[in-house]
């Protein structure tokens, strides 16, 4: 797709030279009339730098100016919301990993709302943190590119864009880990929560459901591919769209922990019993899963190691081409929701 309308229609992001060549004085002027931690100064000339300032957009790079005076030991984290316990975990992971190395972690959210990690980002920037951690990723956004350009240091993590620096789990194998369980378990109509689009975790894992079934030479149906965010109440829809679909299936893998809470939650309102009318497979293995009625097979992916890399390609300075995206191996963990299909 040919990206250049949207690059015509990008603002250009104002410089301090660009202020201090409409202003006619020195970059230096600039910067210290425009300095926020100096005495506010009221000359003409501060005045007129000011409101050229302001008419022409500039916007000051606290990163730059953060970097230019040294580390401050503090990394901005956004992720879309902390009431999801799986950016939770992955948040208290960061904290702990920068508490090792003496730093400290400070989180935004954004309601994973498309450019709320902009403003996300500006307002950590302008707190001095040394760079970003973002959990927010989406597919077509070149918000990762724009920081790249700003010189901001940055790392993906959960969700990548396929370039930046990022640090995921290896969300294709544990999709394929999944389904091969449930094929083991002689379950042939297997259908999948799939998650948003918009995510790379969902898309990998929805990877390697496909990979696992076409390895069992079992065609992948469409029916059984249902979107959906990480909620529970979609979880709960999903399931119970793929119990309304001609012969539907024996088992369920859901993308996350929480579409499959909910899909456990529809089908015990339609009397439909698990595992031993349909397994569900859950994914991120969070705490409260192993302690439900009916206890979720799930794959538990290794926050601290996910949390470990992404602090440490923040803050390794140069990566090698082949060390940009670091990938962490989710294990299967068994539990009761999931068992050979009755019939």
């Amino acid at each position: 797709m040919d990206s250049k309308p949207a690059e015509a229609g990008r603002q250009t992001r104002m410089t301090i030279l660009d202020v201090a060549s409409a202003a006619g004085v020195s970059k230096s002027t600039v910067s210290r009339i425009l300095d926020e931690r100096l005495p506010r100064s009221d000359n003409e000339t501060s005045r007129r730098v000011r409101k050229i300032a302001e008419d022409m957009g500039y916007v000051r790079d606290v990163s730059a100016a953060s970097l230019r005076r040294g580390n401050t030991m503090t990394v901005g984290v956004i992720v879309p919301r902390l009431t999801d316990t799986v950016m939770a975990m992955l948040y208290e992971a960061l904290a702990k990993a920068c508490g090792k190395s003496g730093r400290f972690a400070i989180v935004a959210t954004t309601d994973d709302k498309p450019r709320a990690d902009r403003l996300a980002a500006e307002s950590l920037l302008k707190r001095g943190v040394d760079g970003l951690i973002l959990s927010t990723a989406r597919e077509d956004d070149d918000f990762p590119d724009e920081l790249a350009a700003r010189g901001v240091p940055f790392v993906l993590a959960l969700r990548t864009d396929g370039r930046s620096l990022s640090s995921v789990g290896d969300d294709r194998l544990g999709g394929y880990l999944a389904t091969r369980h449930l094929l083991d378990l002689g379950h042939r109509r297997i259908g999948v929560i799939a998650g948003p689009s918009y995510a790379s975790s969902s898309r990998g894992r929805v990877e390697g459901y496909r990979q696992a079934l076409e390895e069992a030479a079992i065609s992948v149906r469409p029916d059984c591919i249902v979107p959906s965010t990480f909620g529970i109440d979609a979880g709960a829809d999903a399931a119970l769209h793929l119990m309304r679909i001609e012969d539907r299936p024996t088992a369920i893998f859901a993308v996350n922990d929480n579409t499959a809470i909910g899909a456990l939650s529809g089908l015990s309102r339609l009397g439909i019993s698990v595992p031993n009318d349909v397994s569900i497979v859950g994914y991120n293995d969070i705490p409260i899963v192993s302690h439900l009625p009916t206890p979720l097979t799930t794959l538990r992916v290794p926050f601290e190691q996910i949390a470990s890399n992404a602090l440490d390609l923040l803050t390794s300075g140069a990566i090698s081409a082949d060390d940009r995206i670091r990938m962490s191996a989710p294990t299967l963990i068994p539990r009761k929701s999931s068992a050979k299909p009755c019939s």
